[in-house]
């Protein structure tokens, strides 16, 4: 970056920013932004070393550019970075980043700014660089994300061969910089017509209009048989996948519709416009050079925005507001048409709304017509699903799941909603099957990040339950970890075949390694009396290991033996040499060995990143506890290892007491 540009502030002394406008007060976002960049907001007089602040081209910046001007001092240009966030700024949602500015306003054409600075003198030429804007090309299209990230893919299209003309806001600053007014637009109309006879135009709504903040420049009476306005929350991405031409005053959308691969006709001058991947109706002289696609995100994306991480209140990189992004639009996207819930406990109800309702308030109800007579799409705890739910979808804890247990009524941070199956049942194809055999190809950055993950999973010691415990000295030689599983769960139920107790998975091991060091660990749900499966291990186990730090053991351990456990994929995350008995959701892709019978649909071979990439980031849902918003991975194991995580109250624990009581007097009668 150019010394004097806005990531500079970031790693130099703190500086005076003098404002006059009370948005810079209000908005805490902003305020913590420009703090973490190194700038003190201030009221009053600007000293000789201060800046102004100014918000872009807003009905208030005069006041700052007559005080800079006054005092002889520079103007700092505050405008929201390209992924803003899941929804406007107007419906209260606060940015992912911001653009500092130091020379101008990037869409103002009038003089250069740093982004257009950046875009012609940088060299933009380094490759890991290059490889870093290529990627986040991929993750944008991948996830559907664009500057306010709430729409869905799954909303229907007309037919591909369309042109899209894209509306924008009436007196938006970009189009005052572009001396644009509603004539312009329909001259731009006219072209698109025009230059492509024959073909439907769809008119793109601004989301700010489509929700009544602000009026655009097209309205029905624009509309004809060949014209329609288009208002519904449509991707971008898949908008510009059928289009056969892009038009665009200077919306951000005509910089989206290059990376979506076109060469949009611009009659305003943005800052994408003028180097070569834009077709311009008035053209910036001064911008000569010819850049790629990569050039053009490497600056935009990468280099001149300053990032904001809410979940670790910290500067970032792009790849993190994408980790981020990615997290909230899926949730809105699954979310948005609110949800109908059966089979949920009532221990249960506050957690699952916590992360299925950020929306709409979930509905309980068990009955099933009762249920689909609501309208809304259908989920269904996992265990009790039964004849009559295979239209609802799935949901069951996730993998990285609290510090305590689900027995213990612990509320979760992950939960999985499955619409195909659910992860622990062979009999029938899952979400996750599909997404692992998906990931058999990783791309860099994929492989990447699963690769950091399981880092920093293995590092920092976390696991499903988090538990903590002892960590006793062990005999010496070949040590196999045998996991002890709940006999009654559902995995065991459906995912296993001759071996089905713990009793048998342990004479099984011995049989199979009679001179090998046998360790075996009961569930921590049966050694809390919380669920059935205990049994009387000496004689076949060299040590039966209770309360133990299971993290600190997957350590010391040379293999583990399992039926289904989910320890079985946290040994595999450790490199640890993994033997299952039965078929759960790791076993089959030629990353363990198996002696159960193979399931010929599971033929992909994907890497353990692949598989850690579809288990642990594409198909859980993760909930941060601290911030009560969607979160990432990262974030989860975070807080995991942090201990910042929710726990049961009073009542819950009680109750958890009452349920452990129930459950041994249960297995004692059996």
């Amino acid at each position: 970056m150019d010394a004097t540009g806005p990531s500079a502030a970031g790693g130099t002394a703190r500086r005076r920013l003098c404002v006059y406008n009370g948005g810079f007060l209000r908005d805490r976002r902003l305020r913590r932004i420009l703090s973490l960049a190194g700038y003190d907001i201030r009221l009053g007089r600007p000293g000789p070393q201060d800046l102004v602040g100014i918000w872009g081209d807003s009905p208030t910046a005069h006041r700052g550019r007559r005080a800079a001007a006054r005092h002889g001092v520079g103007l700092l240009r505050v405008e929201d970075a390209f992924l803003r966030s899941l929804h406007p700024g107007r419906r209260g949602d606060p940015p992912l980043g911001l653009s500092l500015d130091l020379r101008g306003v990037h869409f103002d054409a009038g003089q250069p700014s740093d982004l257009e600075t950046l875009l012609a003198s940088h060299a933009l030429d380094d490759t890991a660089l290059l490889d870093r804007a290529r990627a986040v090309i991929a993750r944008l299209a991948a996830a559907h994300l664009t500057k306010y990230s709430a729409v869905d893919p799954a909303l229907p299209l007309p037919d591909p061969g369309y042109v899209v003309v894209i509306d924008q806001t009436r007196e938006d600053a970009s189009v005052r910089a572009s001396r644009a007014d509603r004539a312009r637009f329909v001259e731009m109309l006219a072209f698109a017509q025009e230059e492509h006879p024959g073909a439907r135009v769809l008119i793109k709504t601004h989301p700010e209009t489509a929700q009544g903040f602000r009026p655009g420049h097209f309205g029905p009476e624009d509309t004809n048989d060949r014209i329609q306005l288009l208002s519904d929350p449509v991707s971008p991405w898949a908008l510009f996948e059928g289009a056969v031409g892009v038009y665009t005053v200077s919306s951000q959308l005509g910089f989206e519709a290059i990376l979506a691969g076109h060469r949009p006709r611009v009659f305003g001058q943005p800052f994408y416009a003028g180097w070569g991947l834009t077709v311009d109706d008035a053209p910036v002289a001064r911008r000569e050079r010819r850049l790629t696609r990569a050039q053009l995100v490497a600056a935009a994306l990468i280099l001149y925005p300053t990032w904001y991480d809410p979940f670790a209140d910290a500067l970032c990189e792009v790849e993190r507001v994408l980790d981020i992004l990615e997290a909230q639009a899926r949730a809105w996207r699954q979310d948005r048409h609110g949800w109908v819930a059966g089979g949920m406990r009532l221990w249960k109800r506050p957690a699952l709304n916590r992360v299925f309702g950020g929306e709409r308030r979930i509905l309980f109800e068990d009955d099933a017509a009762r249920a689909r007579a609501t309208g809304r799409p259908r989920m269904v705890w996992a265990g009790k699903a039964g004849p009559g739910d295979e239209d609802a979808a799935l949901v069951e804890d996730g993998f990285l799941r609290s510090r305590g247990l689900g027995a213990g009524l612990v509320p979760p941070l992950s939960l999985v909603v499955d619409d195909l199956g659910i992860y622990y049942d062979p009999a029938r194809p899952s979400r996750l099957e599909r997404l692992i055999a998906l990931r058999e190809t990783l791309r860099p950055d994929q492989a990447l990040r699963a690769e950091r993950l399981i880092a920093s999973v293995t590092g920092l010691g976390v696991t499903k339950y988090n538990l903590g415990g002892a960590r006793p000295d062990l005999p010496k030689g070949r040590r196999i970890l045998v996991p002890g599983q709940v006999e009654d769960d559902a995995s065991i139920l459906r995912g296993t075949g001759a071996v089905r107790t713990n009793f048998s998975l342990l004479q099984a091991t011995r049989e199979a390694n009679p001179d090998c060091v046998l360790l075996y660990k009961p569930h921590p749900d049966v050694e809390a009396g919380l669920r059935a499966g205990e049994i009387r291990a000496e004689g076949l186990a060299d040590v039966v290991l209770a309360d133990v730090d299971t993290g600190w053991l997957l350590g010391q351990v040379d293999e583990v033996w399992t039926m289904t456990s989910g320890l079985g994929f946290e040994a595999l995350l450790r490199g640890l040499r993994v033997t299952t008995l039965g078929v759960p959701f790791y076993a089959g892709w030629g990353l363990t060995t198996d002696l159960a019978p193979p399931l010929a649909r599971r033929s992909a071979r994907p890497t353990l990143a692949g598989l850690v990439h579809a288990t642990l980031i594409d198909y859980p849902r993760y909930h941060d506890p601290v911030t009560n918003r969607p979160c990432p991975v990262e974030v989860a194991v975070a807080r995991l290892a942090s201990g910042a995580v929710p726990r049961p109250g009073p009542l819950l624990r009680a109750l958890s007491k009452v349920q452990g009581a129930l459950a041994t007097h249960a297995h004692l009668w059996r």
